[in-house]
């Protein structure tokens, strides 16, 4: 039989408002760096000065949203955010550890693959715009994508279906839709297998989304403070190897570490 409340929750989720909601929160998105652009502000300051209004619209309209349409008032619970201190902890820093491998992973072949030089550069400055931006992303994104679509997706169309739905639309708006036909492809294979090896982790988190955000947050930022502190990768290096634009991602590496992880988490299929 089917749970009356879980059928009044799918009742009261509507494709419109899953597809709104998030198209409002991109307009308001550009529509603040249009603003900065009238303003004169540099061009490569506008994304992060954007990204401090979206996020806290994200934050402000999505616990009223959960509760308005999933019929709960655990609004952080629901969405795996608040859950036991301990537990969220050692979630977060599992996901910090899968990151560290992938990352250790793409070194190593790159390495061996003689595709890189080793030129240590670290600043303290540099260690915070790398913390930030994987704390920034990694929260905002997989708050938007395994904490809200996920969930909601799961109410209209069902779990298994869902996680695919999700990893899907995840990669399609990271995608550089400018690159040439075979580079687009690794890119969309590699952004797909990532959007399901994060839903995989929060499945085998109990629900909760830290050790996503370790996972997503330490690959943005690790992959940051490498490739701008500590290593330079060759512009000859193979771009199968490397992924497009040395987006690891994208290419061999990329695909085989990322297969990898979801072959551990096969039992959470």
């Amino acid at each position: 039989m089917v749970n009356s409340a879980d059928a009044e929750r799918k009742n009261s989720v509507r494709w419109t408002g899953t597809l709104l909601y998030p198209a409002l929160l991109v307009a308001l998105f550009l529509g603040i760096q249009l603003l900065e652009q009238v303003l004169g502000m540099p061009e490569q300051h506008r994304a992060t000065f954007a990204a401090i209004p979206a996020l806290l619209a994200l934050l402000i309209s999505l616990p009223w949203r959960v509760h308005r349409t999933w019929g709960t008032s655990q609004t952080w619970q629901a969405l795996g955010i608040k859950g036991k201190p301990r537990d969220s902890l050692g979630a977060l820093i599992n996901g910090l550890i899968k990151a560290v491998l992938l990352l250790g992973l793409a070194l190593i072949g790159l390495t061996l693959a003689q595709g890189l030089n080793w030129q240590p550069r670290l600043s303290s400055e540099l260690l915070l715009n790398g913390l930030a931006l994987g704390l920034g992303v990694g929260f905002a994104e997989e708050l938007l994508f395994r904490g809200w679509l996920l969930g909601e997706l799961s109410l209209l169309i069902g779990k298994q279906r869902a996680l695919w739905l999700q990893a899907g639309l995840f990669s399609l708006v990271h995608l550089h839709f400018r690159l040439p036909l075979l580079p687009l492809i690794g890119l969309l294979g590699g952004l797909l297998m990532l959007g399901l090896a994060l839903g995989l982790q929060r499945r085998s988190d109990g629900g909760l989304l830290w050790g996503a955000i370790g996972l997503h947050g330490g690959l943005v930022g690790g992959w940051f403070l490498l490739t701008q502190g500590l290593v330079e990768v060759h512009a000859s290096a193979p771009e199968w190897l490397t992924g497009p634009a040395t987006n690891p991602i994208g290419g061999l590496l990329g695909w085989l570490g990322l297969a990898l992880l979801i072959w551990f988490r096969r039992r959470w299929w």
